[in-house]
């Protein structure tokens, strides 16, 4: 995660986000007569706007990506919160190839395979990816990463930040602030895919293998929105036994989050343990060790809706 940057940024970021899409469908593919390639590279990053998506379908690297990134044939994406902005220079990581051609874009990828889109430019920074196989359509905004708000897309999806470690342990409790119940939970774990909204909690100590906790305790969890504070966000813990456990949540990096009991006084700092790299780990060679097997998903808030486009495949 980049250094944080000064609020007015949080501002131009929120104009930047903002979806301004209507559906009106531009009959040429290309306005400005570039070629395909042109168009892909003259933006670094492409933001994937999840709540744009048009049809039903998925298109799954799609799915997982924030950012997607198209230099000289090998297709970057950033699938993860942790690193994010200093991952592959910004990049994030390569994920697979492509070629491009007659506004037809063919992508090979790591683990999905072979998927082929129809490329529609809407305006001067956004594309639309047509799959013709699932009858989905994604819509990618464009940037330059010097411009790119990374701390605003982490902060907005911080709940995919929690899904990034097999477990957080509690390495922290502060001597101020009154006895509570919560002072007995050690571990705490948030999964990823289902409803993205479960949490588990554990009462072991010392545990060095995440796979060795005993999880007492599954419930929900909700994250949200401070006013006027990006970088504070609130953590509720739905604990049935004694109600819910209510937090102000802050990052303090990567891998440590600092989480303030208001009904106590009490600050904790849990760590995470077992770092989860969406799509694969690979060896020195770049070659392909291990798949995760977790189901992170970024979730549509928008209601999905049919697809007006037409395939003009032959």
């Amino acid at each position: 995660m980049k250094t944080i940057k000064l609020l007015f940024a949080f501002a131009l970021s929120a104009t930047l986000f903002t979806s301004c899409y209507t559906e009106v469908l531009v009959d040429d593919h290309n306005n400005n007569n570039i070629s395909l390639n042109q168009l892909l590279s003259s933006y670094e990053l492409w933001y994937v706007d999840i709540n744009q998506t048009i049809g039903h379908g998925e298109t799954p690297f799609l799915q997982i990506a924030f950012t997607m990134s198209f230099r000289n044939g090998t297709v970057f994406a950033n699938n993860n919160l942790v690193g994010f902005g200093s991952q592959g220079n910004g990049y994030g990581i390569d994920v697979g190839s492509y070629q491009a051609y007659d506004m037809i874009l063919d992508i090979y990828h790591d683990i999905d395979g072979y998927n082929t889109f129809d490329v529609y430019q809407i305006d001067n920074n956004t594309i639309e990816l047509y799959n013709p196989f699932n009858d989905t359509s994604y819509f990618l905004h464009g940037y330059q990463r010097s411009t790119f708000d990374y701390d605003y897309v982490f902060y907005d999806n911080i709940h995919y930040f929690l899904q990034e470690y097999e477990a957080w342990e509690k390495t922290y409790t502060s001597q101020v602030g009154a006895i509570n119940e919560f002072d007995n939970e050690n571990y705490l774990q948030f999964l990823a895919g289902g409803n993205d909204s479960t949490f588990r909690s554990s009462q072991d100590t010392n545990i060095g293998n995440p796979d060795n906790i005993y999880w007492d305790y599954t419930g929900v969890y909700g994250v949200g929105d401070i006013s006027n504070n990006m970088y504070l966000k609130t953590l509720t813990l739905d604990y049935d036994f004694f109600d819910n456990e209510f937090f102000e949540l802050s990052v303090i990096n990567d891998q440590r989050i600092e989480l303030y009991h208001p009904s106590s006084g009490t600050f904790y700092e849990f760590t995470g343990r077992g770092y989860i790299q969406f799509l694969r780990e690979s060896n020195a060679k770049g070659e392909i060790t291990k798949k995760t097997t977790k189901p992170k998903m970024r979730k549509q808030k928008t209601e999905k809706k049919d697809n007006p486009r037409i395939s003009n495949r032959s």
